[in-house]
């Protein structure tokens, strides 16, 4: 047990400390990565949206992927597949990021929010870590997606080779893309540093199978704590980043914190969406971006859903802002809470018929 938390820790602290320079070179404050924000400025840089505070094709993302890519193909476990009710996971990554941009920030931006003072991450972490318990209670009752399946090998490669065409227009610049004069979009750290350490944090999740809500999900269902660490070394590190390299953005306090608002209860639902999709699918959007690297076509069209719901958010005033949560996001919030449900359960019942009716035929 000590052996593993002394290997977990400073592994996930890899992407912590990262996040930390990535902010003391330019992204913006608790915000060294958060791939949430990160695909809604790649959805705004395709035009997908036109908020043009957050338009940007940031090398982060196509690192994920292309590093889980690379040590997977070394490593042998690179491995097209998929299958697996691909609408039903579009739709649930879509309603992920509507929890999330109503919160401001995915499960990591949430800790690296908290690593540097910004309290209104814990009640993301308590309704977090609620739509996980409510996820929970969902695998427990039967639900699941299905088995993905093997497939053909060129459909493995797609997530690449969409990652390399963002880096192409991210260098090249053509008119069609969309970049941020002003905002969020506009803070960046330089190409080659981003790029770079989104291919070791790639390498890294990868090997590490590092996934936020795994950690908490293994920890109450198993109480399998291995992940868990991964996300405490996250927050120490990225705590001790904040400390050495941003020291005047450190702040402990509710208010006045960036790009972050403090309307607690829909900080709260909104993350309780979050943790119930992530569990429903498998992984948190970090996880699902490593796993599209692998070949998992499943995880490639939850980031579909994922940068669809960004465009959706913000085309239509659901995305919240430091001004707080828009009337629109709220009720986006409650509907997407009820749909995930009812699908879960519309899935469960379905198991169920199913195992009843074969237990009558065999009588």
């Amino acid at each position: 047990m000590v052996e593993s938390k002394l290997k977990t820790i400073p592994l996930g602290g890899i992407l912590g400390i990262l996040s930390a320079i990535l902010v003391k070179l330019g992204n913006p404050v608790n915000m060294g990565v958060c791939v949430a924000c990160f695909y809604r400025d790649i959805s705004g840089a395709m035009g997908l949206h036109r908020a043009d505070v957050v338009q940007y094709l940031r090398p982060e993302i196509p690192g994920f992927i292309l590093g889980a890519f690379i040590i997977s193909k070394l490593s042998g476990e690179f491995k097209p597949r998929g299958g697996s009710s691909p609408i039903l996971r579009f739709v649930l990554g879509f309603f992920l990021m509507i929890g999330a941009l109503v919160f401001l920030g995915c499960p990591l931006r949430m800790i690296l929010r908290l690593s540097n003072g910004d309290l209104n991450a814990l009640t993301g972490l308590f309704g977090y870590s609620f739509g996980i318990i409510v996820g929970i209670k969902l695998l427990k009752e039967g639900f699941s997606l299905g088995k993905s399946t093997k497939k053909p090998k060129f459909e493995g490669y797609i997530m690449p080779l969409f990652s390399v065409a963002i880096l192409v227009f991210l260098i090249t610049k053509p008119s069609f893309i969309f970049f941020s004069e002003s905002g969020p979009g506009s803070m960046k750290a330089p190409f080659i540093i981003s790029l770079a350490v989104g291919l070791i944090v790639g390498a890294v999740i990868q090997r590490t199978r590092l996934c936020t809500a795994g950690g908490i999900r293994d920890a109450i269902l198993l109480k399998d704590f291995h992940f868990l660490w991964g996300l405490v070394g996250i927050f120490i590190f990225s705590l001790i980043g904040n400390l050495l390299f941003n020291p005047q953005t450190f702040k402990i306090a509710f208010i006045d914190q960036p790009i972050a608002h403090n309307d607690h209860l829909w900080n709260f639902l909104g993350m309780t969406l979050v943790g119930i999709c992530s569990v429903l699918l498998g992984g948190c959007p970090l996880r699902q971006t490593i796993l599209a690297g692998e070949g998992d076509s499943d995880a490639a069209i939850t980031i579909l859903g994922l940068m669809s719901g960004a465009a959706f958010a913000h085309n239509f005033g659901l995305a919240s802002s430091p001004k707080g949560v828009t009337p629109n996001g709220k009720i986006a919030v409650i509907i997407g809470i009820i749909i995930v449900l009812s699908i879960a359960y519309s899935i469960i019942y379905t198991v169920k018929s199913t195992k009843q009716g074969g237990v009558k035929v065999e009588s």
